[in-house]
């Protein structure tokens, strides 16, 4: 009689049948197997919060093959992912299966290798129930904010709404950015730029007016630089003061789940779902030629920077064999997580450092190669010696005013041999400066005035949201990759390029919550809560009270926020069009159907008039000279056709311009890229041009 495994997913199963072989049937559960249901609360608030759990609708089937399975085998081991999430399908399968969760059949992998595998099977426990009290205290705090929030929401303002204990946080988070942008005054400032030659040199370096010997100077508008630039005409500029050092840049940290999710977004353009999906295919296993079914990375939901000494020396032995001993650092590197992090795993890494991207590559999806590469090389670089930069500082003093010139040249590249983290602010990359001494007298090439303004704090991408999200406090990591295609497929935020815009629809409701819910949109108590939520899962707290304690407060402002407002109808500008009711002479709006976004008369119910919402771009069909309309797959991608469709057959997945071609007057489609540009897909007209930056592109 064989041993049953059950996990969360088949490609999961295949892996691990492989290393556990015969006297072993490993099973998936898909997922989630019993959940609250979508249609009715399902929480008992009188009976401390009781939940109504049903098997998941369409897995009926499925559970019943499991319990078979389960009454035909010899022990039953649970193996589910190893978090809160894992856990508590772990337990929702014990309370279906009729297993005891005082037994010690839950197993966890960390690493889906023969390694990792055999180790968990060797140390299996009971059911941890603290973090199972803390997904369900979780779990139902999220439903009582939507099923009483989302009504509320819905009814005063817009059917179909939806609100959130983390979602409303983030979309806040994106609209206080909005004001801020808004509520910026630019201010002008100058800065005096230039240019010298050190004698016997042919190189020139630049250098900017710092100020004078008392302090920093700041040049207001162009009547100051103009008087500055007058008095430096015919002055001599010499070095007063060098300064030469040896700067350490050390690597950053091997990757945690908010940080991956950070670098895909700057370095692969990954939107979070897509990185965790790719994540997900690595951890669970993949087909390796010449190795079979391999789990690649260690688990992929983690806030730990925590690395195996075993995964430190395999790293070490790689860096030694490829660039040799001085590329390795004097000790191992290790590096301290963070106070919150729960530290239940690794970081994220691959399971093993020899196993390059190159060599796997032939077996890999796009985006499991380039997502697998990125892990690599982080946690290679991570165990790699700093990067040695010899820098130069030079004050260069020309009349009473001093200019300041610096730069560094890579004396040793080390680890930057291999990968350099991104940022979202690049900073300006600092060349070499020729060689310079003290007192050298320098020949002044250019000297100008340079008019600036303060510029506005940029939106948020969704790698500077995450970051955001996560230095607060709000939410998990594991969850932000949910959140924010929530407030995107909600449309209460927009991506315009790689920046995240709230809508009117996302301001009203972050004003409503305000002005009616402070504490849910305050991100100081929404940390708070995940705060307790931590101290269930270690025990200190009791879930039923810390549900008790949030749900006593948010019921009462509800009640008053529906008494105070009864009869209020929030009416928002962007759901009018200029389209004229023919029925009845209204303007037309905009609506939300449970079938999607429709145009109707705000007459109903005395005129029902609707029609069907089409958006166009502004463009003229490059082939009949109709409108070009925005469209959508079932998937959800964009696409563009003609509004004479089925008359013009026109339709383009890149997007038609208002730019005209020079040559054949037809409008011309951007094809975006690492090099965008511009094109005419008129026969036999062939023109291309890159984009201009200025002109719209990303």
């Amino acid at each position: 009689m064989s041993d049953l495994v059950i996990v969360e997913s088949p490609a999961k199963a295949k892996t691990i049948q492989k290393y556990l072989g015969p006297g072993y049937e490993v099973v998936a559960s898909m997922g989630h197997v019993r959940d609250l249901p979508e249609n009715r609360l399902s929480v008992d608030i009188k009976k401390g919060f009781q939940p109504k759990y049903e098997v998941i609708k369409g897995k009926e089937k499925l559970v019943q093959q499991l319990k078979e399975a389960a009454e035909e085998s010899g022990r039953v081991f649970l193996a589910t992912d190893p978090d809160r999430e894992g856990e508590a399908i772990s337990w929702h399968l014990a309370y279906l299966l009729n297993l005891s969760t005082e037994d010690q059949n839950r197993v966890t992998f960390n690493e889906i290798t023969r390694h990792g595998v055999e180790n968990g099977m060797e140390h299996p426990r009971c059911i941890d129930k603290n973090l199972v009290d803390a997904q369900q205290a979780r779990r139902i705090l999220d439903r009582l904010v939507g099923y009483k929030l989302s009504p509320f929401l819905s009814q005063k303002i817009r059917r179909g709404l939806s609100a959130g204990r983390v979602q409303s946080v983030a979309v806040r988070i994106v609209v206080d950015r909005e004001e801020e942008i808004r509520a910026f005054r630019p201010e002008e400032y100058w800065t005096i730029d230039a240019k010298f030659q050190p004698q016997g040199s042919r190189k020139q370096f630049p250098a900017a007016l710092y100020g004078t010997a008392e302090g920093k100077l700041k040049i207001e508008n162009q009547e100051q630089a103009d008087a500055i630039l007058a008095e430096l005409e015919n002055a001599e500029f010499r070095i007063v003061k060098l300064k030469k050092g040896t700067r350490r840049k050390s690597p950053a940290p091997p990757f945690i789940t908010s940080t991956l999710q950070q670098e895909a977004s700057r370095k692969l353009g990954f939107q979070a779902r897509r990185t965790m999906k790719a994540a997900q295919e690595l951890y669970e296993g993949v087909e390796v030629e010449g190795m079979g079914a391999v789990g690649l990375i260690t688990y992929m939901r983690t806030d730990s920077l925590r690395l195996s000494e075993d995964a430190i020396q395999d790293a070490a032995a790689y860096i030694r064999e490829r660039w040799g001993q001085k590329y390795l650092p004097d000790t191992p590197r290790h590096f301290k997580t963070r106070a919150n992090a729960q530290d239940g795993h690794e970081a994220i890494r691959p399971t093993m450092p020899g196993i390059s991207p190159d060599r796997v590559k032939a077996s890999l999806t796009s985006d499991q190669y380039k997502l697998y590469k990125l892990i690599w090389e982080r946690f290679i670089a991570c165990q790699m010696a700093n990067c040695l930069q010899s820098t130069t500082q030079a004050d260069i003093q020309g009349g009473k005013y001093l200019f300041k010139a610096s730069g560094y040249t890579v004396t040793f590249d080390g680890y930057t041999a291999l990968y350099e983290e991104g940022r979202d602010d690049e900073e300006a990359a600092g060349g070499a400066l020729p060689p310079l001494e003290q007192d050298m007298p320098l020949k002044k090439k250019e000297l100008k005035g340079n008019q600036h303004f303060t510029q506005p704090p940029p939106r948020y991408t969704e790698a500077s949201l995450i970051k955001a999200l996560e230095e607060n406090g709000i939410g998990r990591p594991s969850t932000y990759a949910a959140t924010i295609s929530t407030i995107t497929s909600r449309a209460y935020v927009v991506r315009e390029g790689k920046a995240l815009k709230p809508t009117e629809l996302g301001e009203v409701i972050t004003k409503l919550m305000r002005e009616r819910f402070p504490k849910i949109v305050n991100i100081k108590f929404t940390a708070q809560v995940e705060k307790e939520l931590d101290e269930v899962q270690s025990g200190k707290a009791d879930w039923v009270q810390t549900l008790d304690e949030f749900y006593t407060d948010f019921e009462k402002t509800l009640k008053t926020a529906k008494a105070e407002m009864e009869g209020v109808k929030i009416q928002l500008k962007e759901d009018e069009t200029d389209i004229i009711c023919e029925k009845c002479g209204r303007r037309m709006v905009i609506k939300t159907g449970r079938y999607g976004r429709f145009i109707a008369c705000p007459g109903y119910p005395e005129c029902k008039n609707i029609k069907k919402l089409v958006e166009e771009n502004g463009a003229d069909c490059p082939k009949c000279g109709g409108r070009v309309v925005i469209k959508k797959t079932k998937k959800g991608r964009v696409f563009y056709g003609c509004s004479n469709y089925p008359n013009c057959d026109f339709v383009s997945w890149d997007e038609p311009t208002l730019e005209k071609c020079p040559r054949c007057g037809k409008t011309l489609l951007r094809k975006k890229g690492k090099k965008p540009k511009l094109y005419c897909v008129t026969p036999d007209c062939g023109f291309e041009k890159p984009e201009d930056p200025e002109g719209g592109g990303e």
